[in-house]
């Protein structure tokens, strides 16, 4: 089953202070690979802050003449039915997601698990220098996915994220365990204690994390 990487661009750092999405991304991984994408602008009629602008470059503008939030929303909803979902610093993206979707009309939203790539590269690569998408990218040395904050760039290096997270779990369990290495492995893991990370993975058939 894929899953779904989901990326927000927003007007704050929270619905509940009055922010709003301005773009939304959703990448589609699959048996190793990205198989799938889709974003646009959302127009909520909310004004995006200069400082936003000039972090985003998602001008008054733009939005004016992008889809309503609403539409945009259901949209995404639809382009990611039935993935789990995965975000970099998950619980920002997962407050946005449900807001916006509660906002359309479609609260079912609200019991979607997001697997966050922040925590779980915490879990598996403690030693980088930090756990930033931009930082991270570089320390791994992922594709080069365009201009940072926006929606589909951070998408897609998100997703690329994943799959180097994958690899690193598929090389700790053994190679004949890379196909199991779902979602719920992922959740798991990210609440997973880092001290005990070796013990959960031994426990999951792996020799001792390196």
């Amino acid at each position: 089953m894929p899953v779904a990487v989901i990326d927000f661009e927003t007007t704050g750092s929270s619905p509940g202070q009055g922010a709003r999405a301005t773009e939304i991304a959703a990448v589609l991984v699959d048996d190793g690979r990205i198989v799938g994408h889709w974003s646009s602008l959302m127009n909520s009629g909310a004004r995006v802050p200069p400082f936003i602008e000039a972090l985003t470059g998602i001008t008054n503008a733009m939005l004016a003449a992008a889809p309503p939030a609403e539409d945009v929303m259901r949209e995404a909803l639809r382009f990611t039915a039935g993935c789990p979902l995965v975000a970099h610093n998950a619980a920002f993206d997962r407050t946005f997601w449900i807001a916006e979707a509660q906002r359309a009309g479609c609260s079912q939203a609200q019991e979607h698990p997001f697997a966050c790539t922040v925590r779980l590269s915490r879990r598996l690569f403690p030693q980088a220098p930090n756990h930033r998408l931009g930082t991270l990218a570089a320390w791994h040395g992922l594709p080069d996915a365009g201009r940072a904050h926006r929606a589909l760039a951070d998408a897609t290096t998100t997703a690329h994220l994943l799959l180097r997270l994958q690899q690193e779990l598929a090389s700790r369990l053994g190679a004949d365990a890379a196909n199991g290495i779902d979602h719920a492995l992922l959740c798991t893991l990210q609440a997973w204690p880092v001290a005990r990370v070796a013990q959960l993975l031994a426990g999951q058939g792996a020799a001792p994390a390196r």
